[in-house]
């Protein structure tokens, strides 16, 4: 125990004192004689949320994904450094779990003390200058925390360090977490960074100044509701705002210059509660400098490369009093940023000193916020790869590859495949429907959050987005046969790795407005044609296509292709009765689609990404059950007496598929493209097709 306490007492001491702590920085500067007005201008850049994504690549599909990677965050780090190298380099949090090769380090066969986190070899290879934490590394108790920040928490059931660890080469802090045994913080709550910046004298002359930068952090007060059984009685988190009272005068006093703070929280502009989930937004005002935000997952400012993603919806809908400037990156004044997770984006925070009266005065009019992209440049080419980075993690990498190829310990007793899914064949989003209900559920039951219990009487539905249904060519359709799934099938079910579980509280009119949006990729269909026509002239706007779950096919609904877009839902009903205008339900959806959506009030957000929840809701089902047809009780077709042939493309060869759908009748040949080309029967009487699915259910 002597010696784990002077592991922390060693650990305390290099981040509280050998920093810089103290007046040291303000004596140098006098010892210098800086000249008044003299400037520095230097960045702060930030990562967050990076889920263990080290690498370009996506477990689940197994092939290279340009769009994420640390060995591509790294990069950019090392341009913005070339560009100016009065650079600090800071984590925000959530960088252990999130990607399988998180998953394998972690659960499967966890990192002992005598080994190093992927992820901290390649943040030890980019030079971080410090850390903060976030929710997700505290999912499995404090012994994980213990053992990778090299500190005797105190705490009895927990697997303490015997020696030095495998750990971050920069010191990690946490600010608004206290110890019930210890009566203090179970880490220090700061760290003062004492750095030697080039800096230009009003002559133009060139010198050398220090600036000392006090860094905090702060997790979210609700993750003692997430992972309550593993935290509770062992550690207390505060509120964001009593923490940053606390200690920034502390700070102030032991010489820092700049105080930024790294808060694992998003921008809630409701009144200050110290038990809210995304408290970040009241932190400006507390008397810090900068802040850097995570854990929403978002673009802070937005993005400004050419073509890049547009303003977040979330950030537009903030009312012009509440201060948000999500153009420029400022929060009540405080400059503020967000890079986006896995290590897509790198914020940057670039600020200039004016040494004005003795100390460093931030000048906001010289300030400048960006969350930097891959494809800052021309916003097509992303930016290569850090070759330094892939050797130091390719044991793990090969490790996790081969993961994917391991057994779910799941059978599914149906097909997910989606060769006739724009017809009604909801097999390609059953399960992730299941999946995002299923979650939406238990956290509403489970909540301790009175707003969100209050939900549980709503009907719940959920969608998901159609993938792999044609839009690439008459190759690109999913087609996952029933039997034993695998880790990687997963990505196969639900391609986008970034994307995370919304629940909406949306009305009865934005539910059919939804659905209009999703029937608007159907042709307008002229039922006195002779001549051909495309049930579904093109598949470019796939992307906005949803497929709708209730359970017991609660939801019904007629789709009238002969009508003009957003006039083609009919007979709209819930559990029998006709949906009103005022109604309310809840919808399990995916962040991308929340973010696209016009309506809708957002009740909660996942902690997980929608593969992990599925993958997690598969492994506790053991057998995936659904069923391969919709049927009269989800969704239809109107009846339409066609006088000419009406042809939906698909892949060729699939005929047999169809059989349970009763609208797809015979094959052609195949279009220029190489699309199968089927006939659609719209004139076919309900009763009948009821019929012929019966008779096609085997037996």
């Amino acid at each position: 125990m002597k010696v784990n306490r002077l592991i922390w007492t060693a650990t305390a001491a290099a981040v509280l004192t050998a920093c810089g702590g103290g007046g040291g920085g303000k004596d140098a500067n006098a010892e210098r004689a800086i000249p008044e007005g003299t400037t520095v201008t230097l960045a702060l850049l930030e990562t967050t949320d990076l889920q263990a994504s080290v690498m370009s690549y996506n477990y689940y599909t197994m092939a290279e994904d340009t769009n994420l990677g640390m060995e591509r965050t790294s990069t950019l780090v090392n341009q913005v450094r070339a560009e100016n190298p009065n650079t600090v380099l800071l984590d925000n949090g959530d960088n252990l779990r999130g990607s399988l090769m998180g998953d394998l380090q972690t659960l499967v066969a966890p990192v002992g003390c005598d080994g190093t986190m992927a992820v901290h070899k390649a943040m030890n290879a980019m030079k971080y200058d410090a850390g903060g934490f976030g929710d997700h590394e505290f999912n499995f108790g404090l012994s994980l925390i213990s053992q990778i920040t090299n500190t005797d928490l105190k705490i009895i059931d927990i697997r303490k360090p015997t020696g030095p660890c495998g750990a971050p080469a920069f010191p990690l802090v946490l600010s608004n977490v206290t110890g019930v045994t210890l009566g203090r913080a179970i880490l220090p709550p700061y760290v003062l960074l004492p750095r030697d910046f080039a800096a230009t004298a009003p002559d133009g002359g060139k010198l050398s100044v220090k600036v000392n930068i006090g860094v905090m952090s702060f997790v979210p007060p609700t993750m003692m509701e997430w992972d309550k059984s593993k935290l509770e009685g062992k550690i207390v988190v505060g509120g964001v705002q009593e923490a940053a009272r606390k200690y920034i005068p502390e700070l102030r006093s032991k010489g820092a210059d700049l105080v930024v703070a790294l808060s694992h929280g998003g921008l809630d502009t409701s009144a200050y509660s110290p038990t809210m989930e995304n408290g970040s937004y009241h932190l400006a005002g507390t008397g810090i400098d900068a802040l850097m935000i995570g854990h929403s997952q978002l673009i802070f400012p937005q993005a400004r490369e050419r073509g890049g993603p547009a303003l977040d919806p979330s950030f537009a809908a903030l009312p012009a009093s509440a201060g948000v400037d999500a153009v420029n990156g400022f929060v009540k004044g405080v400059p503020t940023v967000m890079a986006q997770s896995a290590g897509r984006r790198l914020g940057i925070i670039k600020l200039t000193l004016m040494y004005n009266g003795g100390k460093w005065v931030v000048q906001p009019a010289r300030t400048t916020v960006e969350a930097r992209g891959f494809k800052y440049a021309d916003g097509v080419t992303p930016v290569a790869a850090d070759p330094a980075i892939a050797p130091l993690v390719a044991t793990e990498h090969t490790a996790a590859k081969a993961l994917t190829e391991q057994s779910l310990a799941v059978t599914a007793d149906f097909a997910s495949q989606a060769y006739f899914a724009l017809a009604g064949d909801v097999g390609a989003t059953q399960l992730v429907n299941q999946a995002q209900a299923d979650y939406a559920r238990q956290v509403i039951a489970a909540s301790g959050d009175a707003t969100i219990a209050g939900y549980k009487d709503l009907p719940l539905l959920s969608a998901s987005r159609l993938f792999k249904a044609g839009g690439k060519g008459p190759q690109d359709y999913l087609d996952l046969p029933a039997g034993d799934l695998l880790v990687r099938n997963v990505g196969d079910l639900y391609p986008n790795g970034e994307d995370i579980v919304q629940v909406l509280k949306i009305s009865g009119a934005e539910l059919k407005s939804w659905l209009e949006a999703v029937a608007g990729q159907y042709g307008r269909i002229d039922p006195t044609l002779e001549t051909e026509q495309d049930l579904v002239p093109s598949f470019a706007g796939l992307q906005d296509y949803d497929v709708f779950y209730a359970a017991d096919d609660a939801l019904s609904y007629g789709v009238d292709v002969t009508q003009p877009a957003g006039g083609r839902i009919v007979d709209l009903l819930h559990q029998g009765k006709p949906v009103l205008n005022g109604d309310s339900f809840l919808v399990a959806t995916s962040s991308y689609r929340a973010a696209g959506l016009a309506g809708g009030k957002t009740v909660f957000s996942s902690l997980d990404s929608v593969q992990t929840i599925l993958r997690n809701y598969l492994v506790a089902q053991g057998v995936a059950t659904g069923h391969v047809v919709t049927g009269p009780g989800n969704w239809r077709f109107v009846p339409v007496r066609m006088a000419g042939p009406l042809i939906l493309r698909s892949a060729p060869g699939h005929l047999d598929l169809a059989g349970g759908l009763g609208v797809i009748t015979a094959e052609g040949g195949t279009d220029a493209k190489g699309y199968g080309r089927y006939t659609v029967e719209l004139g076919t009487p309900a009763e009948e097709r009821t019929q012929r699915r019966q008779r096609s259910k085997p037996r």
